[in-house]
Order: C-alpha cells, then sequence, then structure tokens
C-alpha cells in the first residue's frame, strides 16, 4: 500500500445515494416516535439510506451521550442521563414492528455506571427475544472497563454475536482511543467466545476503520491478534472524518486494497470478512450470520 498522505478530498468511489423513500421515512418516524437513538443517525454512517431503506436499524442504548472522546467518533461525549426504563419496551416494539429477522443492539459507553450498563443489555435481549422469539441478536458492547461479570451478565442473555471494535492499530490507540486499551478488547473478545458450545454456537466479530495513518503489516498484525483470539467475522472500512472536530483522513484506501485486506483475512480463516469503502460493523450484519448459520 502507498505512504500515508493526508487527503482533503472524497475520493470518487465514496459515494452515497441520499434516497428518502417510504422505507426510510418509516423508519425514522418509528425510531423517533419511540425516543430510541440509533448508531445510524448519531455515527452520522454513510449507509442510513441503504439500510433504512431495507428496514434495519442499529439501535444505540443508554442515550446519546458517550463518556469517552474517541478521536474518530461522532457520538457526543459528556455527562450521560439516567437510563431509559422503558427503552427495553420500546426497542422491543420497534422490532417487531419493523418485523426484524436480525437486530444489531449497540450503546455508548458509559463509565459512569458500576456494570457499564451489561444489565440494561440484558434486559434489552430478554424483552426484544420476549416479543419476536425468532429474532437473531447481535450486541455490539463497550468493553466494559474489562470487568468480566458485566460481560458474563451479557453472555448469559444469549446474543447470538457479540461484537466488539478494536478500531485501529495499537501504536495509534493513544491517539485515536485514548481511554480504550488494545490488549484489554482483544481478552474480552476471547472471553466472549468461550461461551461457544455445541449448544450455544456464538459467533464473536470485531472491526478495524482504515485511513488513520496504520501501515499494511500493522493492519495484518491486527487481523492475526484477532484471530488468535477466536474472532469469527471481520468488518474493514474506510474512516471518514464526521466533522472538523475529528481526526483528518489521513488517506483513502482504493476498492481493491479492500478486497486485499477481504482476501487476507480470509486466508488468516476468519468464517466471514466484509471489507469495503463504505462498510461499517453493522453493515450487512443479517447478511453475514445467513451465510453461516
Amino acid at each position: 500500500m502507498p505512504a500515508t498522505t493526508h487527503a482533503r478530498r472524497r475520493p470518487d468511489w465514496i459515494r452515497t445515494r441520499i434516497l428518502e423513500t417510504p422505507e426510510f421515512k418509516e423508519v425514522k418516524r418509528l425510531t423517533r416516535g419511540l425516543g430510541l437513538a440509533t448508531v445510524c443517525e448519531e455515527a452520522r454512517c454513510p449507509n442510513i439510506y441503504e439500510c433504512w431503506h431495507h428496514r434495519t436499524a442499529t439501535f444505540m442504548l443508554f442515550g446519546d451521550r458517550c463518556t469517552r472522546d474517541c478521536r474518530f467518533c461522532s457520538v457526543r461525549h459528556g455527562r450521560p442521563l439516567p437510563l431509559d426504563p422503558l427503552e427495553p419496551d420500546h426497542v422491543a416494539e420497534a422490532v417487531a414492528r419493523l418485523g426484524l429477522e436480525h437486530v444489531v443492539l449497540t450503546s455508548v459507553t458509559r463509565d459512569d455506571l458500576e456494570d457499564g450498563g451489561a444489565e440494561h443489555f440484558a434486559r434489552v435481549i430478554a424483552r426484544v427475544r420476549a416479543v419476536r422469539a425468532q429474532v437473531r441478536v447481535e450486541v455490539l458492547i463497550p468493553d466494559f472497563r474489562g470487568d468480566a461479570r458485566a460481560l458474563e451478565t451479557v453472555m448469559d442473555a444469549g446474543p447470538d454475536v457479540l461484537g466488539h471494535n478494536v478500531e485501529t492499530v495499537p501504536r495509534l490507540y493513544r491517539q485515536v482511543r485514548p481511554s480504550a486499551d488494545y490488549r484489554r478488547s482483544l481478552d474480552l473478545l476471547r472471553a466472549a467466545a468461550s461461551h461457544r458450545t455445541g449448544d450455544y454456537p456464538l459467533l464473536t466479530k470485531s472491526g478495524i476503520i482504515c485511513g488513520l495513518g496504520e501501515s499494511a503489516e500493522e493492519l495484518e498484525a491486527v487481523m492475526d491478534d484477532l484471530r488468535a483470539h477466536d474472532v469469527d467475522i471481520l468488518t474493514v472500512g474506510q474512516y471518514l472524518q464526521p466533522s472538523r472536530e475529528q481526526l483528518p483522513v489521513a488517506r483513502y484506501y482504493r476498492p481493491e486494497e479492500f478486497e486485499r485486506l477481504r482476501a487476507a483475512g480470509l486466508e488468516k480463516g476468519f468464517k466471514h470478512v466484509e471489507a469495503g469503502p463504505l462498510v461499517r460493523s453493522s453493515y450487512h450484519a443479517h447478511e453475514q450470520i445467513l451465510a453461516l448459520v
């Protein structure tokens, strides 16, 4: 891959269609009406029009304010509001009304809560399953500050997919994710994978964003680390600066580079690799799982 250079203008291959279809508007009305936050909006995901058109959304729990300040993320940070006790019911209602077969639940990080919000995650999973038993539940969780009991609480709720993103290479953590720890994230993923049994074929998942100044060798090393910690599914996408307040893009990867990363990941033993300029952790999530179950 070429040397890192600062990129000021998005290339032609990074384009999204702004198409507010009736399906898009329905999902928007539903989430707004129930007072739900989605990572699609809060993180300014480039795929929101496509995903909402297909009546899929990633629900963001615990409100819309994060206690951490990752330099790549546009989610608001600061003092969060109390947890909404009705949120499990509202998420479950949205899942039922949308008729979802696969739902992704993520959250802001809540270091202010003793368990990081793990019990709330478990309540949402249970409520969703109560109203739609056949739904596959994917969770994209924070690191819970390495609290093994918090992870156990989420795992006991029985998600089908446990996701936790490492996001970038270890060298860039202090710059990109100053409150996170690379090894702590790897340990969480391995601990989640340890719950896998014949009766509970849990899938684990992690994601990397490219274009923050990492090298090809560093990306390969992260892939090796993830496989060594029993991660099944990998997503690799392009970092897009949400606003001037976040880190600038170091460079844009070409589509063929993402294809090479996808091939490299499959060679390393991932069960599925989703790689491309607009790929995010929940992009095509339902299709990934259908290919593996």
